[in-house]
């Protein structure tokens, strides 16, 4: 079965016996420049419901000596503070999974605030110095338009991940859709202008095993930024099965979106 939290470790360990060195977003963001040809995998984590499920998961991590980013969302389904803090005890990365021109209807004047008065509530948690857009997919507005007007850097922002990574050295890999290939269905957690040049070099992969087979036989390149939403991985058989028929819908609605702003 895939999406497991027994399958996500299979992943960890053959990342970590290929040579790939783990990073925050954070960690990489103040190192790139003395990181020359090491291989080098950002873990990221979007946290958009069961923070219980991130919890495990960043447990897993820490038993296996690893540190990797958490962003949050504001949301009651995301924001739990004690598991937030019992996450950055765990010396992981907290970050800010922002969605402040939906929440605020794309005034960029309003968002600016909301957007602020959040990054301080996180900054309890964590020194948050990194952000991540929330995707939105029924929201006709993409909360990275917010940063046509105002600058993250001026509120001790350095990095947001759809900005900050050249995706020329970078391979995305992200679970959305819950597989890998999700950029079918995706409505904004894509990096479309390089998607078509990954796919020719043979790194698109639908299942988690398909990821771990090319990492044992040397096919990937060194840098790989991977994104996951920890509620698609549990080994509880009913979550599992609900968040597979659950997201099952979730991609039959994302088709019928995507086609109707491009038709």
């Amino acid at each position: 079965m895939d999406f497991t939290l027994r399958k996500y470790g299979e992943l960890l360990n053959a990342i970590g016996a290929a040579g790939y060195e783990f990073y925050t977003f954070e960690q990489y963001l103040m190192a790139r420049s003395e990181l020359g040809n090491k291989k080098v995998v950002i873990l990221r984590h979007d946290v958009d419901k069961r923070p219980d499920n991130a919890l495990i998961m960043a447990e897993l991590e820490s038993q296996m000596e690893i540190q990797s980013s958490y962003y949050f969302r504001v949301v009651r389904e995301s924001n739990h503070p004690s598991l937030i803090h019992t996450i950055a005890d765990l010396d992981h990365e907290i970050g800010y999974h922002y969605e402040d021109m939906s929440i605020c209807n794309g005034n960029a004047d309003e968002a600016i605030h909301h957007f602020v008065k959040w990054l301080d509530y996180f900054r309890n948690f964590y020194y948050v110095r990194t952000i991540c857009m929330h995707g939105a997919p029924t929201s006709k507005f993409d909360s990275r338009s917010l940063w046509r007007k105002y600058n993250y850097s001026d509120y001790g922002v350095i990095g947001e991940p759809y900005f900050d990574i050249d995706y020329s050295q970078f391979l995305y890999l992200t679970d959305t859709g819950r597989c890998w290939d999700g950029y079918k269905v995706s409505v904004r957690d894509k990096i479309p202008q390089y998607q078509n040049d990954w796919i020719s070099r043979g790194w698109a992969f639908h299942s988690t095993d398909d990821i771990i087979r090319a990492i044992k036989e040397g096919r990937l390149p060194d840098k790989i930024l991977i994104t996951t939403h920890p509620q698609r991985w549990t080994d509880n058989i009913v979550e599992w099965t609900v968040e597979y028929v659950w997201q099952s819908l979730k991609n039959l609605i994302k088709r019928i979106i995507i086609k109707k702003r491009f038709a």
